[in-house]
C-alpha cells in the first residue's frame, strides 16, 4: 500500500493537530444537523406519518450508506480535500475537479443562509434597525473566521461546547414530549388529498438535506494526526444525528393537540400561531422556554456556519495545490499552518451573500450536493478495484463488510436516492442545478490551460497533449459529460412534464423561481439534452482521434 503514502501527508505546510474521536464526532454533528431544525417544513409538506417514516428509514438507505462509503475512503486516502481527492485517485483530475468544485461552490453559496438565520433568529427577540443587521451579521462572521484562523483544534472546541448545549435542548424537547403523549403522532400518515406520490415529494429531498455533509469532514484529514480517528467518528455520529432528529418530532407529534402538525414551521414556536420544536416546551414548561429555545435555533446556525467555514475554505486551496485553481489559495499561515486566504475569501463571499435572497442559490447549490453523492459511490467501485480489500485488511484499515451483497448496497441506495431527489425537486430546481454543476467542466478547461494541473507538479506522470493542451483523455470525458448531462436534461423533462404538469396540474404560482416559464424551460431541457449528448458523441469520437494522433507522435 505504499502508493497511498502521498495521501496520508496532506498538503504542505499545514498543522497537524491531536483531534479526538468525540471531536470528530462533534465536528460532524455540526456539519450534518446541528439539531432538528428544517423538519418543521417536512411535517405540513409530507405528513406527520410519512416525516416520521423518512426519518426513521433515511439514517438506514441514505445516512449510514454515505458515512460508510465516507468512512472506507477516509481510511484508504485520509487527504486534505477529501472527495476531490478519492474521485481524482479513481479516474484522474478532470472528475476530481467536478466533485471539488460542486462541493466547495455549494459551501460557497450557502454558508451565508446561516448567517442570515441567526440575525432573523435574533430580530425575533430584539428588534434591529437594517444597519444593526448588518453589522450582526458581519460580526458574527469575523468571530467565526478568526476562530478558523486558529486552527483545526480551536474549531472542534468550540463544535463541541456548541454541540453539546444543542443536544441537551432536543433530549429535553423528546423528554417533555413524551411524558405529556396525548395524540397519535403518526396520524395522519398524509395530508388530505395527497397519494404517495405527493407526499414522498414534500418529504424525501427535505430528508436528504438533513442526512447530507458526512463527506465534509474530509476536507480537514491532512490537518489531524491521526486520520484514522475520523472513521471511527463517522459511525457513532450518524445515529447520534438520527436519534436527535426522530425522537424531539416523534415527542414534539404527539404531546400537542390532534391537527397542530399543520402549523409546524421553521419559524413556530417563536411567537405567531406557528408551531415547531420551542412549542413543546412553552406548551408544558411556559413561555420563557420559547426564549431559551431560540437562542439555541441562534447556537445551532452559529455551529453549522462554523464547520462549514472550515470544511469549506480547504476546497479551493487543495486544487489550488494541484494547480487548478489560483496559486494564492494554497497560502498556509506559517504560526497557525491554516490555508488563511481560502478561510478569508469565503468569509468574504459570505458577507456578500449573506445579504442576499437565497431561493435560487439554494437551489442550485442542492443539486451540487447531489451529483457529488453520485460519484463517490462509483469512485468507491473503482478504488476496491485498485486497493483491494485484501491489502486493506492487512494494514488495519476501515472498509464496509457484506461483500458484493453489501457493496450494493451501499452504493446503490445513494445514487438511486440522488436521482429521485433530483427529479422530484422541480423544474426550476433541476433547470438551474443543470447549469450550474455544467460550470464544472467549463472552470476545470480554462484553469488546466491557466495554470497547468497536475501536469505542472509531475509531468511524468500527468502528461499533456501538445495538440489540446489539456490531459491525455480529458477531450473524451469532457464529450462523455456532455452525454451524461444530455441524456439526463432530456429524460428529465420527460418525468417532469408528467408529473408537474400532466399528473401534478401544477399552475404557474407553484414555483419558486420562473413560473409562467416551466413550459419552455422543459422545452430547452428536451431540445438542450438531444443537442448537447449529440455534441458530445461528436467531442468523444473527435477526442479518440486526437489522443490516436497524439499517441504517434
Amino acid at each position: 500500500m505504499e502508493q497511498l503514502s502521498a495521501g496520508q501527508n496532506g498538503v504542505a505546510g499545514l498543522k497537524k493537530y491531536d483531534v479526538k474521536v468525540a471531536g470528530i464526532v462533534f465536528m460532524l454533528y455540526c456539519l450534518v444537523g446541528a439539531g432538528a431544525f428544517g423538519i418543521e417544513e417536512m411535517i405540513p409538506d409530507a405528513g406527520p406519518g410519512m416525516t416520521l417514516i423518512l426519518l426513521m428509514i433515511f439514517p438506514i438507505i441514505w445516512a449510514y450508506p454515505i458515512s460508510n462509503l465516507v468512512a472506507e475512503c477516509g481510511a484508504i486516502l485520509p487527504s486534505e480535500g477529501g472527495v476531490y481527492v478519492w474521485v481524482r485517485e479513481a479516474f484522474g483530475e478532470f472528475w476530481g475537479f467536478q466533485a471539488g468544485w460542486w462541493g466547495t461552490v455549494s459551501t460557497y453559496i450557502t454558508n451565508g443562509v446561516y448567517v442570515a438565520l441567526v440575525a432573523d433568529y435574533v430580530s425575533q427577540m430584539i428588534p434591529m434597525s437594517e444597519l444593526a443587521v448588518h453589522v450582526l451579521k458581519i460580526g458574527m462572521i469575523l468571530i467565526f473566521t478568526i476562530i478558523n484562523l486558529m486552527g483545526v483544534k480551536e474549531v472542534e472546541k468550540v463544535s463541541t461546547v456548541l454541540s453539546i448545549l444543542i443536544v441537551l435542548a432536543f433530549l429535553l424537547v423528546a423528554v417533555v414530549g413524551f411524558i405529556n403523549w396525548e395524540t397519535n403522532p403518526m396520524d395522519p400518515m398524509m395530508p388530505e388529498d395527497y397519494n404517495i406520490i405527493d407526499s414522498l415529494g414534500g418529504g424525501i429531498c427535505i430528508c436528504v438535506w438533513m442526512y447530507c455533509g458526512y463527506e465534509c469532514i474530509s476536507n480537514m484529514a491532512g490537518e489531524v494526526k491521526n486520520p484514522q480517528v475520523i472513521p471511527k467518528g463517522l459511525i457513532i455520529a450518524m445515529p447520534l444525528v438520527a436519534l436527535t432528529y426522530i425522537l424531539p418530532t416523534l415527542g414534539g407529534l404527539a404531546s400537542l393537540p390532534a391537527g397542530s402538525w399543520q402549523d409546524w414551521s421553521t419559524e413556530g414556536g417563536f411567537g405567531g400561531h406557528n408551531v415547531g420544536y420551542a412549542s413543546i416546551l412553552t406548551t408544558h414548561l411556559g413561555d420563557a422556554w420559547g426564549y431559551i429555545f431560540l437562542v439555541i435555533a441562534i447556537i445551532s446556525q452559529c455551529a453549522i456556519f462554523n464547520t462549514y467555514l472550515a470544511s469549506g475554505s480547504r476546497g479551493f486551496f487543495v486544487l489550488a495545490d494541484d494547480n487548478l485553481c489560483p496559486k494564492f489559495l494554497v497560502k498556509v499561515s506559517r504560526k497557525k499552518g491554516v490555508p488563511y486566504v481560502g478561510i478569508i475569501s469565503l468569509a468574504i463571499v459570505t458577507v456578500i451573500l449573506a445579504q442576499s435572497d437565497f431561493t435560487t442559490l439554494v437551489s442550485m447549490e442542492v443539486v451540487f450536493i447531489l451529483a457529488l453523492y453520485i460519484i463517490l459511490p462509483i469512485s468507491v467501485i473503482k478504488l476496491r478495484k485498485k486497493y483491494p480489500i485484501e491489502e486493506r485488511k492487512a494494514e488495519g484499515l476501515y472498509f464496509m463488510k457484506g461483500g458484493r451483497a453489501g457493496l450494493v448496497f451501499y452504493c446503490g441506495c445513494p445514487i438511486i436516492i440522488a436521482i429521485i431527489a433530483l427529479l422530484i425537486n422541480g423544474t426550476d430546481y433541476f433547470f438551474i442545478g443543470l447549469i450550474g454543476t455544467g460550470t464544472g467542466p467549463v472552470v476545470y478547461l480554462i484553469f488546466k490551460w491557466l495554470y497547468g494541473g497536475m501536469y505542472k507538479s509531475d509531468p511524468a506522470a500527468h502528461p499533456l497533449n501538445s495538440k489540446t493542451r489539456l490531459a491525455f483523455g480529458d477531450t473524451f470525458r469532457v464529450g462523455l459529460y456532455m452525454i451524461i448531462a444530455g441524456v439526463f436534461s432530456f429524460a428529465g423533462q420527460l418525468w417532469l412534464q408528467w408529473y408537474e404538469i400532466d399528473y401534478g396540474e401544477w399552475g404557474p404560482d407553484d414555483y419558486d423561481t420562473f413560473g409562467t416559464m416551466i413550459p419552455t424551460i422543459l422545452d430547452i431541457l428536451k431540445w438542450g439534452g438531444l443537442i448537447l449528448a449529440a455534441a458530445g458523441i461528436v467531442l468523444v469520437l473527435i477526442g479518440k482521434a486526437v489522443e490516436k494522433e497524439a499517441n504517434k507522435i
